[in-house]
C-alpha cells in the first residue's frame, strides 16, 4: 500500500549510520578474518571471496526490476538482514565452504543494499515535505555514510591491539548487531510513497540501453567512480613506497578526507544548487584531474615540501569527491523514468562496481612501472571525462540539469 507523505527521514539517516558503522567496523579485518579464525589458507579465503563476489554481479538487474515492482523500502530492509546474519555466521565458519556460503549471503546482501537504497532515497524525497532537492538527501545520506564508516574504523583500529579469537567474532557480532538494528529501525518506522512506481509506462532493460543520455553518463561516471575509490586504495603504497614518506602520513590524510566529506555533504550541495548538475560534475572531473597531476609532480626523499603538497593536493580530491557522491545520483535519478527508477539507479551502480574491479589493476601495473603514472594515467582520464560531460550537456533534458527541484505536490 502507498502512503500519501514520507515518514522517519531521521530515523532512515540514522539506520544509514548504523548499516555503515557496521561496515566500517569489520572492512579492517574482511581478508584476515577467516584467517585469523580457521586452518584455511590465506590464498585460497581471496579465491572464495572473488568468486562470491563474481557471483552476485547480476544481483542489480534482478533487485533494479523488484524495486520497480515491489518497491525499494523492503529491499533495503531484507539486504540489511541477510547481511546481519551473515555476519552472525562468520564467527561459526570452520572452512572453505563456511566461508564460501557466508560470504556469499554477505556479499549478496551488500549488492541488494546498493542497489535499492538511491530509489528508496529519491522516493523518500518525493514525499517528503521538506523542501530539500534529491541531491540533498543524497548529501546527507552520503555524510552520515562516510562518519558512520569513520566511526565503525575508529572503534576497529581501537580494539585491533587485542587480536584474539573472542576480539574478531565480537567484531562480527557487532557488526551483526549494526545491520540488524537497521533492518529493524527502517522496517518498522520509515515509509516512502510509491507514486513514481505505481504510473508510467514499463521500460525494460533494452530500452534501457537505448537511452542515450543515461547510458552516456553510466559509462563516463565510471572514470569518476574510479577516481572516488583510488585515493583510499593507493595513498598507502604511494606514500610508503613512492615517496619514502613516514609511516603516520597516509592514515592522517585519510582520516582528515574522511572528516571532510562526513562534514561538507550538505553545504557543499546548497554552494552549487544554482548551477546545472552536469557543470557541476565538470567542475568535480577538473578537480579530480588536477589532484592526480598534483600527486605525479611529487618526488621522494623531498618531504619539506611534499607533504604540505601531498595535503593541499588531497583536498582538491575532497572537493570533488564531495560534491560528485550526491550529484552523480541526483543526475542519473533525474535521468530515470519514474515507472523504470529503480532498474535505472540499480544499473547505474555498475560504474561503481566495474571501477572497483578495475582500481587494483590499474593502480598496481602502473605503479610498478613508475610511481607517477597511475596518477597521471587517471588524470587523462578525468580530463575525458570532463570533455563527455560538455558534449553530454547537449543531449541531457533541461529538466535533468537543475539541482534545485521544485517542491512536491
Amino acid at each position: 500500500m502507498s502512503v500519501d507523505r514520507s515518514r522517519g527521514g531521521v530515523i532512515l539517516l540514522s539506520a544509514l549510520v548504523l548499516d555503515s558503522v557496521g561496515s566500517g567496523m569489520f572492512m579492517p579485518l574482511s581478508l584476515n578474518y577467516f584467517h585469523q579464525l580457521t586452518p584455511v589458507p590465506l590464498t585460497l579465503i581471496g579465491i572464495l571471496a572473488s568468486v562470491a563476489t563474481a557471483l552476485s554481479l547480476p544481483i542489480p538487474l534482478v533487485a533494479g526490476w523488484l524495486a520497480d515492482r515491489v518497491g525499494p523500502l523492503p529491499l533495503v530492509v531484507a539486504s540489511q538482514v541477510a547481511q546481519g546474519i551473515g555476519f552472525l555466521a562468520f564467527g561459526h565458519v570452520q572452512g572453505p565452504v563456511g566461508i564460501f556460503v557466508t560470504s556469499a549471503l554477505v556479499t549478496i546482501g551488500v549488492r541488494f543494499f546498493w542497489s535499492s537504497v538511491f530509489t528508496a532515497i529519491a522516493d523518500f524525497s518525493d514525499g517528503s515535505a521538506s523542501t530539500m532537492s534529491k541531491d540533498g538527501w543524497y548529501a546527507w545520506a552520503n555524510m552520515t555514510r562516510t562518519g558512520g564508516l569513520g566511526i565503525g574504523g575508529l572503534v576497529t583500529s581501537l580494539a585491533v591491539a587485542d587480536g584474539t579469537d573472542t576480539f574478531y567474532r565480537v567484531l562480527s557480532n557487532g557488526s551483526a548487531a549494526c545491520y540488524l538494528a537497521a533492518a529493524l529501525a527502517i522496517g518498522l518506522f520509515v515509509r516512502a510513497p510509491r507514486r513514481a512506481h505505481e504510473t508510467g509506462e514499463a521500460v525494460g532493460y533494452a530500452t534501457m540501453l537505448r537511452d542515450r543520455p543515461f547510458v552516456a553518463f553510466a559509462a563516463i561516471n565510471t572514470v569518476f567512480a574510479l577516481s572516488t575509490g583510488m585515493l583510499a586504495l593507493g595513498l598507502l603504497v604511494f606514500v610508503k613506497e613512492g615517496l619514502g614518506g613516514p609511516a603516520w602520513l597516509a592514515p592522517i590524510v585519510l582520516a582528515g578526507n574522511t572528516i571532510l566529506l562526513a562534514l561538507l555533504g550538505a553545504p557543499a550541495i546548497k554552494l552549487v544548487e544554482p548551477y546545472r548538475r552536469t557543470r557541476v560534475l565538470v567542475v568535480a572531473g577538473g578537480l579530480w584531474a588536477a589532484w592526480c597531476l598534483a600527486f605525479a609532480g611529487l618526488v621522494p626523499n623531498q618531504l619539506g615540501w611534499v607533504i604540505p603538497a601531498l595535503i593541499i593536493a588531497t583536498l582538491l580530491y575532497t572537493a570533488a569527491d564531495v560534491i560528485h557522491a550526491p550529484v552523480s545520483m541526483g543526475l542519473a535519478t533525474a535521468l530515470s523514468p519514474a515507472a523504470a527508477r529503480g532498474r535505472y539507479l540499480a544499473v547505474f551502480q555498475y560504474s561503481f562496481t566495474i571501477a572497483s574491479m578495475i582500481a587494483p589493476a590499474f593502480f598496481t601495473i602502473l605503479f610498478e612501472l613508475h610511481r607517477s603514472l597511475p596518477w597521471l594515467a587517471l588524470g587523462v582520464l578525468n580530463l575525458a571525462a570532463l570533455a563527455g560531460m560538455l558534449m553530454l550537456e547537449r543531449i541531457v533534458p533541461d529538466s535533468a540539469q537543475r539541482v534545485a527541484e521544485p517542491a512536491q505536490v
